[in-house]
């Protein structure tokens, strides 16, 4: 008889504009089939306060603290609010596995000095074990840090046990305030990296020339017209030259990043906005080792036509589709990650992906705070 745990994955990522909530049921083999899900926006208050410890300030242990702390509670919310409904009780789910906020990312310290490298993820993990009265698990990225990789991107192994198609090759595309890309080859290989930022220079844009936290199904953008020459410059960045195991975050793809050139403030927001688009679609693109038969996109992107269609177009001989004509819907997916990582943790199996993270070899990610 096959034994069926319950697990609950929760995760707010970089673009920082809610938490998403799954409660999975897993079988022996890790398989996974998600029974609910609920997404809870982020508070505005905590987004601020997130969003100020992306960089350098002021009392910055006490608004670590604090955030921590917020995000915990803001976690047991959505965590109330999935099980209001949910098919499962409380008593039954094994654990919670929580990402908790990414406000720091910084992996590639130099190599005779280890203790710069490092990566933030902010939470309470003893506050929301608290509230919910289950045993959650997290801290899932330093394991890998300390193994000499990059903590990220940490869901090549989980795309791999959803969406691989043995002889097929197949590439997912998780496009998030950050893109992360896992290809896995018809001969059985995988890996992965962020080919450089999704939604978070379209959401940063967006706001600051139309007030509105994105832009909704990417109209704005289509009211642009895509730059050659704007989009040629940024294509050149060295991050995009690199191949192979590489990861980043908001530190540098932040709006700083888009204003190092006085000449952007020369061309219509919008065309920017267009831009923007083909950026993150042309970064994801060149990232690929050869055209894969399917491109699943998964994350906010995914919900985002421009961006689909310029995907498709750059792609005339793939299948691009979102995840969940492969069975899991696009919003689900990252925090379904989390929960089979939660279940990986309680089985004492490898979390990472060393050929996606550059560690020196498998390791169990995550650490355990009883209810």
């Amino acid at each position: 008889m096959t034994t069926i745990e319950h697990y609950i994955g929760l995760m707010s990522g970089t673009s920082m504009d809610g938490v998403d909530a799954v409660l999975a049921s897993l079988d022996a083999d890790g398989r996974l089939q998600v029974t609910a899900h609920a997404h809870l926006p982020m508070p505005v208050d905590l987004r601020a306060l997130c969003l100020s410890l992306n960089t350098r300030g002021d009392d910055e242990l006490d608004r670590m603290q604090r955030a921590g702390n917020h995000l915990a509670h803001w976690y047991a919310q959505a965590v109330e609010h999935l099980l209001r409904d949910a098919p499962t009780p409380a008593k039954d789910i094994r654990a919670i596995g929580v990402h908790g906020q990414t406000v720091r990312h910084q992996p590639n310290g130099a190599s005779d000095t280890p203790w710069t490298r490092y990566t933030v993820q902010l939470n309470n993990p003893a506050v929301l074990a608290e509230l919910s009265g289950i045993d959650v698990i997290a801290h899932f990225r330093e394991r890998d840090i300390a193994a000499g990789g990059q903590g990220a991107p940490l869901v090549p192994a989980f795309h791999r046990q959803c969406f691989g198609q043995a002889g097929h090759n197949v590439a997912v595309a998780n496009i998030g305030g950050i893109a992360n890309v896992t290809w896995l080859g018809a001969d059985a290989s995988c890996l992965g990296w962020d080919s450089g930022p999704g939604n978070m220079l379209l959401d940063a844009w967006c706001e600051r020339h139309t007030g509105q936290p994105w832009d909704e199904n990417g109209a704005w953008a289509g009211s642009g017209q895509v730059q050659p020459a704007l989009l040629d410059s940024w294509l050149a960045d060295p991050y995009f030259q690199q191949s192979g195991v590489k990861s980043s975050g908001r530190e540098y793809f932040g709006v700083h990043w888009l204003e190092r050139d006085a000449a952007i403030h020369t061309f219509l927001p919008q065309d920017v906005q267009a831009s923007l688009v083909a950026l993150t679609a042309h970064s994801i693109v060149a990232s690929l080792p050869t055209p894969p038969e399917r491109l699943l996109v998964c994350g906010g992107g995914a919900l985002n036509p421009q961006l689909m269609r310029a995907l498709a177009s750059l792609l005339p001989e793939t299948a691009v589709a979102n995840t969940g004509e492969a069975g899991l819907p696009p919003m689900q997916v990252e925090a379904a990650a989390f929960a089979w990582l939660a279940w990986a943790w309680v089985h004492r199996a490898p979390g990472n992906w060393p050929a996606a993270t550059g560690a020196q070899g498998p390791r169990i990610l995550g650490a355990l705070f009883p209810a």
